[in-house]
């Protein structure tokens, strides 16, 4: 992945040979954690939606890299947090990281082994100025954004699209109902912390 500052990225990926990440609510709320910790830190989330066999991010990338402390394992919280940064890590490394640690987490719980995850997380650029080409297409039971109107504000059509995912998957009837979304969020159903409804205020309506 490339990834530009500034810029609005949607993310996804989605389980190797199409299987199942997700099996039980509990490893939603896992994931969603890593989320917080491996995401935020680079980037604004505008839109997200966990399905149980992929999932997508509506982003706007703040910084591409950033440093980092080295391995904290061992040490207390306190000496934890005096550890002073002293790496580069790129938004694109943490979110390998991130896959990475869920996927053993996942193969712990069901006795798997090998990548949980397809070798190659997706992130394509809605708003570069450098052209904007989606290519969402349906393949093999995942819809895809695929958009021939240049006229079409990709970004709001990309935040409908997340938030009506699981209603085109028929898990649900309506988008409020899909828990493992930001759906919920933006209808004041619950109020998650994952989303920076400011920074969406500036790209979509809802």
């Amino acid at each position: 992945m490339q990834l530009e500052k500034g810029y609005i990225y949607h993310i996804y990926n989605q389980g190797n040979n199409h299987r199942k990440i997700f099996f039980k609510r509990e490893n939603y709320l896992f994931f969603l954690k890593k989320v917080k910790t491996y995401f935020l830190p680079y980037c604004d989330i505008i839109a997200w939606a966990l399905m149980p066999n992929h999932f997508h991010f509506m982003v706007l990338v703040k910084e591409t890299e950033l440093l980092v402390a080295d391995n904290i394992q061992g040490f207390t919280p306190s000496e934890a947090l005096n550890k002073k940064p002293t790496r580069l890590r790129t938004f694109n490394d943490s979110i390998g990281i991130m896959l990475r640690s869920y996927t053993r987490a996942i193969n712990k719980q069901e006795g798997f082994s090998g990548s949980l995850f397809r070798a190659e997380t997706k992130a394509e650029c809605v708003n570069c100025p450098n052209g904007i080409t989606p290519s969402f297409i349906t393949k093999n039971g995942i819809t895809e954004l695929n958009i021939n109107n240049p006229d079409k504000e990709y970004p709001q059509v990309l935040f409908n699209y997340i938030h009506q995912n699981p209603v085109k998957a028929k898990y649900v009837a309506e988008a409020n109902d899909w828990e493992f979304s930001s759906a919920q969020d933006y209808a004041n159903i619950r109020k998650g912390k994952l989303i920076n409804k400011e920074t969406a205020k500036e790209y979509v309506l809802w």
